[in-house]
């Protein structure tokens, strides 16, 4: 064979790998409002830089005439490229040759992309659409699926791993994006349960279809295993593209500093008058973070599920930073399961890969309730609670309103390493509220006042500015600092500076027992 006949073979290889299993699937998947796999990749990743691998492999099972159908690259497409000229590692499942399913050499193209990005400390990012383990295999494709779960175990906090689940994702497959860190999600067409609609109609009688039982929706609502929820699968990718320029590339990097024309020493006098006069009035916090952070640009997270904490990722000074905030606006700001679960992992993933953590309080305790009880609110608030505990990288409160009774603690408190707190002069600390305190503290008196109604005021006045202002604790350097609203920004921004080179550590051990 010629040289020429070789390269034209190459070419022919080449084209034909890319058309996955063949023109009609592909219009099929495009008739569905779906990308094809390469195409999600292209969308991804910084124009012309993919570089595939394993292009040419094909499965090797024979049975059930699999010998007779054989697809070049298998279901899977791999390779790395560019996201803001930074490397990243990619796979996408093939939808169009059989179903995206995965089998053995499925799973080993997956793996091989992993230790790739593992060895060379840069992200992976996988785009899920798969009718899930390959039947034809057996037991092969299940181990196939345990040897990519390891993979994720093992990159956990060393590398960001990033999910896209852009159709089907179900049975075991659920678990390797489970177990990443940030999954996404498109509405109306991507889908993540363990059993199926048909096991579930009969198994518990409960007639569901594949939105309702596990849409993007319901994940990224009710179970809160959907981080970010899009409309369209262009949406989905170029927000990950977004994500990605607030994160290192791995845990031995700083995050990107990315300069600004925003002025570091803004003051915003609209934060003044941000806090109600009345303390049981709601704001929304997410104008506070707005007025701070550069540009007033938050890529919040979990934007829709346990809306009463607010986590995302900003930048102030051009440094990348994760935000976590009560939210008044939402059930008065309160501490809960969910939202303790919600926060707790956004600590965690930013104390791995050295992103400080700024942290807005305005918290009236936790949610009371046998609901909350007997679903385990102590074992779930201690998770929040370990995280900060746990986490060594900057740390800087600001506390904006109230911060009551252990939920004070909780929130990145001065006791438990944080590194500068700050209150403004509208800072409430103190065991409870003052209502509560005074109907606990003077219920004597109380009884026996003429107008108990006046005399609860006057001691409600007392008490708060006595107990429940930002001195007291500043006079035991609990606070570092009050501060005036306005001046916010800059404060911050000082702060992180000031910060840059914090070092602290954990004792040696192999690795705590987070109270899971």
């Amino acid at each position: 064979m010629s040289e020429d006949s070789k390269i034209d073979l190459l070419r022919s290889l080449r084209e034909q790998a890319q058309l996955g299993g063949g023109q009609e699937r592909i219009d099929a998947q495009h008739e569905k409002g779906k990308l094809t796999a390469r195409e999600r990749i292209e969308l991804l990743l910084d124009k012309g830089s993919f570089h595939e691998t394993d292009m040419f492999v094909s499965h090797r099972t024979t049975d059930f005439d699999l010998d007779k159908r054989k697809y070049l690259s298998d279901s899977v497409v791999t390779g790395w490229g560019t996201i803001e000229g930074k490397l990243m590692y990619v796979f996408s499942q093939d939808f169009t040759v059989f179903g995206g399913s995965l089998g053995e050499v499925h799973a080993e193209k997956v793996c091989k992309i992993m230790d790739m990005a593992l060895k060379n400390g840069a992200p992976v990012i996988g785009l899920n659409d798969s009718g899930g383990a390959r039947i034809q295999e057996g037991v092969v494709s299940l181990g196939a699926y345990a040897d990519i779960f390891l993979r994720n175990t093992l990159a956990s906090g060393v590398i960001p791993q990033i999910s896209a689940i852009m159709g089907p994702c179900a049975g075991g497959a659920v678990y390797s994006p489970a177990m990443t860190d940030f999954i996404f999600m498109v509405r109306k067409s991507s889908y993540m349960f363990i059993t199926g609609p048909d096991v579930v109609r009969s198994v518990t009688h409960e007639d569901v279809d594949f939105e309702e039982l596990g849409g993007a929706e319901v994940h990224g609502t009710t179970s809160g295993v959907c981080h970010y929820m899009a409309d369209t699968e262009a949406d989905c990718l170029h927000k990950i593209r977004t994500m990605m320029s607030y994160l290192p590339q791995n845990n031995s990097e700083d995050p990107p500093f990315v300069a600004t024309n925003d002025d570091p020493l803004r003051t915003e006098e609209a934060l003044d008058t941000i806090i109600p006069e009345d303390p049981s009035k709601p704001y929304d916090m997410r104008e506070v973070i707005r007025l701070v952070v550069d540009d007033g640009i938050f890529f919040e997270i979990h934007e829709h599920y346990a809306q009463n904490i607010v986590v995302g990722f900003a930048r102030l000074g051009g440094h990348s930073i994760g935000i976590v905030a009560n939210q008044p606006a939402v059930l008065a700001g309160v501490l809960d399961i969910n939202c303790s679960d919600k926060a707790g992992r956004f600590v965690r993933f930013c104390d791995a890969f050295n992103i400080p953590i700024i942290t807005f309080v305005d918290v009236p305790g936790f949610l009371p309730g046998t609901g909350q009880e007997h679903g385990g609110i102590i074992r779930h608030g201690a998770k929040l609670l370990y995280a900060y505990c746990e986490a060594t990288v900057p740390k800087i409160t600001l506390i904006t309103r109230k911060a009551y009774g252990g939920a004070y603690d909780v929130m990145s408190s001065k006791h438990i390493r944080g590194d500068l707190n700050l209150a403004w002069p509208s800072a409430e600390l103190a065991v409870m509220g003052p209502e509560g305190a005074v109907s606990i503290i003077f219920r004597k008196e109380l009884s026996k006042a003429k107008d108990p109604e006046k005399r609860k005021a006057e001691l409600v006045a007392e008490y708060r500015q006595k107990f429940a202002s930002p001195y007291v604790a500043a006079a035991r350097g609990y606070l570092d600092d009050v501060v005036e609203p306005r001046f916010t920004r800059p404060r911050l921004i000082n702060a992180l500076e000031m910060l840059a080179n914090k070092r602290d550590t954990n004792p040696p051990k192999k690795h705590g027992n987070i109270p899971l």
